[in-house]
């Protein structure tokens, strides 16, 4: 999805226009790129690695 297609509730004007702050945090806020690492794929891998290491400790 794009903003340049988005017309801004609080000013009625395109909000890739970002007239007014709520237009701008919209636009901020579509084109925002996080890294490829999400919060909750970090917290998955941790997790795995947390059981891998307590299956370890028992077989050793």
């Amino acid at each position: 999805m794009s903003c340049e297609h988005l017309i801004c509730a609080r000013c009625s004007g395109p909000v890739v226009e970002g007239r007014c702050p709520t237009c701008r945090n919209a636009r901020a806020e579509m084109h925002r790129h996080g890294g490829p690492f999400s919060p909750t794929v970090i917290l998955a891998v941790l997790v795995v690695l947390f059981f891998l290491a307590l299956a370890l400790q028992r077989i050793y």
